[in-house]
């Protein structure tokens, strides 16, 4: 399969895959798996929990988040009038080449983090991680409108899923040689982050530099003389009008607009959110998630070629629509997949085993016992983790820090033995600490002594289920599916990655591709920026529906809202008429170059 990822003559088209190949780096290593990390760890060095900006009040989340959430808004109001000069222009590579000066390089400035007081260090990665989403976003909407160009129209499936599987690899093996550094080599290491952030960048650069010799700038006929800024800006509005305007003109290609609109932001909500949903849920630890994420970009690279093939046999819209319902599918899957219920010693997170030689308990944190969280409301209650560590914490294994103002497990030496802390108070003691997790997400267990057998499971733990709207799902797969098998939480996961990897280069794939098919070639950059838009406007609407279904519920129904919104992408797309779509785009660029051919003569006539 990998072999088949190459098998293509054409230079130009290996050169367009390629820079889907370069660009995954920032968005696996950089964006999924090092950076929230280490500025999350970065911002509490230099502010506790919380920074006043403006008058606000925010965490390292909450900051982050409008990073790139500023970032997406620039480049969602931009992309359509800079589409309109970039098909009238012959910029579109000149224009991916100085995104890509900004994506790529403010990528690799990540690393000189450090060179700057500790204060200042948290903004610095702010700023260049929001010029990096600028760049990123931006060369897209010129890098899909390449896509048109790159071949005919029955060869689209190929060269838009082929391009997915690049990526898929290119950062799939980034993302190994990242995290062997950073897991083998360690944090502690005061060059290694910053390693994995330039060479994120160089990789990004270098594998674009393929792309900028290989693929060349599409022609275009009768190019429109160079403007300046403010009447090249008032010209591109009145195009962006004057594209909204031709939804008569347009009516397969507006409806698929729609229709991806949808299933796009449900896809993206998923993928976006799957990694929230597996630890905070689920309970999975931070190792088994980065697991999956591998697992995720090498089972994506071969299925997006599989999907190609499908395409082929039964259509592009079959093959799409196939995808869709398989996402369908995914999230009421997600539902039934729930942690078995405790019942060894060693499973919960916090352990006290009894010494009896010097006749007290010692407690101690298993290795995948959650983070102590800053404050998390629950059932309309607040229960702010750190206050309650902060109050036990002569009966939990913590470290407190002056720095960061929080307090987080002590684990203890992970090759040797693990931390334990000897707790010298009465049973009745430790008996009113366990209550104290009852509407906490942690769990508790006794081992030996008076209170062997003792054990408290927080009512948010995630393997208490039962107070939840639809609990009686994975409550049922559960007892009936994953407790007679024995499939721990980590491999329904891994499962629910593996069916997300093998979704995702079909769904992004043939989604690009069907668009290029039915967008007219000489305004290819106009529509994609509106293709653009359209992505990052939907990807305000699914996180926001999940937060509100989850704040009014709980997660679970968060899913099934989001699989609403899916299923509501694939029954408008039943009713996109691809054929007729190719055919308007062929009608507009036949008029289109007829008033060229037209505009030409008359300049001659005239001469």
């Amino acid at each position: 399969m990998v072999l088949e990822l190459f098998k293509t003559q054409s230079k130009k088209i290996r050169g367009y895959c390629y820079y889907d190949w370069g660009k995954s780096a920032f968005e696996t290593s950089v964006t999924v798996a090092i950076l929230p990390a280490w500025f999350t760890y970065l911002f509490l060095e230099a502010n506790g929990l919380t920074t006043t900006i403006g008058s606000i009040e925010m965490t390292a989340d909450a900051v982050w988040s409008l990073s790139v959430a500023i970032a997406t808004l620039l480049v969602a109001v931009f992309s359509p009038p800079f589409g309109v000069i970039a098909d009238r222009r012959l910029i579109k590579i000149k224009w991916l080449k100085i995104l890509t000066y900004v994506g790529a390089g403010a990528t690799f400035l990540l690393a000189f983090a450090p060179l700057f007081p500790v204060s200042v260090q948290w903004i610095w990665l702010m700023v260049m991680f929001l010029f990096a989403n600028i760049g990123l976003n931006g060369a897209g909407v010129f890098y899909n409108a390449l896509l048109p160009h790159m071949g005919e129209e029955d060869e689209m499936d190929d060269i838009s899923n082929r391009a997915f599987a690049f990526g898929y690899f290119g950062g799939g093996i980034l993302l190994v040689i990242h995290l062997g550094l950073v897991m083998g080599v360690g944090t502690d290491n005061d060059w290694v982050i910053p390693f994995c952030m330039a060479t994120s960048g160089i990789w990004w650069y270098g594998f674009a530099l393929l792309t900028f010799l290989w693929v060349p700038e599409p022609p275009i006929e009768n190019e429109m003389e160079k403007l300046k800024f403010l009447k090249a800006a008032r010209f591109a509005i009145k195009e962006v009008g004057q594209t909204l305007r031709d939804v008569k003109r347009f009516p397969s290609l507006f409806l698929y607009m729609l229709a991806y609109f949808f299933f796009i932001d449900g896809i993206n909500t998923v993928t976006a959110l799957g990694g929230v949903f597996g630890t905070v849920v689920l309970g999975v630890s931070t190792t088994e998630l980065i697991i999956t994420i591998l697992a995720i970009q090498f089972v994506a690279a071969p299925s997006a070629l599989a999907f190609t093939k499908l395409a082929e046999t039964v259509g592009t819209k079959k093959a799409l629509s196939f995808s869709i319902i398989g996402w369908v599918f995914l999230c009421f899957a997600a539902l039934s997949f729930s942690p078995l219920e405790l019942e060894e010693h060693e499973e919960y997170d916090i352990l006290y085993d009894w010494n009896s030689t010097d006749n007290v308990y010692e407690v101690h944190a298993s290795w995948y016992a959650p983070d102590i969280a800053q404050k998390l409301d629950y059932e309309e209650k607040e229960f702010d983790e750190q206050s309650w560590a902060s109050a036990w914490a002569g009966y939990l294994p913590v470290e407190y820090s002056d720095k960061t103002e929080t307090s987080s497990w002590n684990y203890g030496d992970e090759e040797a033995e693990p931390y334990l802390k000897q707790v010298d108070y009465s049973d009745s003691e430790i008996e009113t600490f366990l209550s104290s997790t009852d509407k906490s997400r942690f769990s508790v267990s006794i081992k030996d002594g008076n209170l062997d057998g003792k054990n408290n499971v927080g009512v948010n733990h995630p393997s208490s289920l039962g107070d939840g709207v639809i609990d009686s799902i994975p409550i049922w797969a559960r007892d009936n599916i994953w407790a007679p098998i024995g499939f721990s939480v980590f491999f329904q996961f891994l499962l629910l990655g593996c069916m997300m990897g093998t979704l995702l280069g079909g769904s992004q794939g043939l989604a690009r591709s069907i668009f290029g098919q039915i967008i007219p070639e000489t305004r290819s950059t106009e529509f994609f920026g509106f293709f653009g838009f359209f992505g990052k406007v939907a990807a305000f609407m699914g996180p926001f529906i999940y937060f509100g279904m989850t704040t009014a519920f709980d997660s679970r129904v968060g899913i099934l809202s989001i699989s609403v919104i899916i299923l509501i992408g694939a029954v408008l797309l039943y009713f996109v008429d691809i054929e007729a779509g190719r055919e308007d785009a062929r009608a507009e660029d036949k008029l289109l170059r007829e008033a060229v051919a037209e505009s030409l003569e008359s300049e001659q006539n005239q001469e």
